[in-house]
C-alpha cells in the first residue's frame, strides 16, 4: 500500500510548513498515472497525522487527468487508460505533459488562539 508512504510524506510537508500552527485542510494534486486510491490515502493520512499539527485536518485530493502530446502527429490527448496512445493517429510515441504529479498544492492553517499568542509573548 503505497498510500501510507504518500500520507507520511504529505504530513511531513504540511507539518514543516505549518510552523507549529494547526492545519485545517491539505490540498493534494495527484496525477491519474500515480494510481492513488483516495479512500486508502485518506485513511492512511488520518493515521499518520495523529499527534501532529495536521491531526483532524481535511485532506482534499484533486486528481489530475493524464495527458500527452504525440511525437508523431503533434496532437495533445487526454490519456484515460493503457496503452497510452494518441487520439489523433493511434501512435504510442507519447510525451507525457500531465498526470504524473504528486504534490501538496496548498495548506489552510487555523488561526492561533489568543491564549497561545499571549503565552508565547510572555
Amino acid at each position: 500500500m503505497h498510500e501510507l508512504s504518500i500520507a507520511e510524506a504529505v504530513v511531513r510537508v504540511a507539518t514543516r510548513h505549518a510552523g507549529g500552527r494547526p492545519v485545517a485542510k491539505v490540498t493534494l494534486r495527484a496525477g491519474h498515472l500515480r494510481q492513488v486510491v483516495p479512500s486508502a490515502l485518506e485513511f492512511a493520512f488520518e493515521l499518520v497525522a495523529v499527534g501532529t499539527e495536521v491531526e483532524g485536518a481535511e485532506l482534499e485530493i484533486e486528481e489530475v487527468p493524464a495527458a500527452g502530446v504525440c511525437r508523431e502527429c503533434g496532437v495533445e490527448s487526454e490519456l484515460d487508460g493503457f496503452p497510452l496512445c494518441c487520439t489523433g493517429c493511434g501512435g504510442l510515441n507519447i510525451e507525457l505533459i500531465r498526470g504524473e504529479e504528486l504534490l501538496v498544492d496548498s495548506l489552510e492553517l487555523e488561526e492561533e488562539s489568543e491564549l497561545a499568542l499571549a503565552t508565547r509573548g510572555a
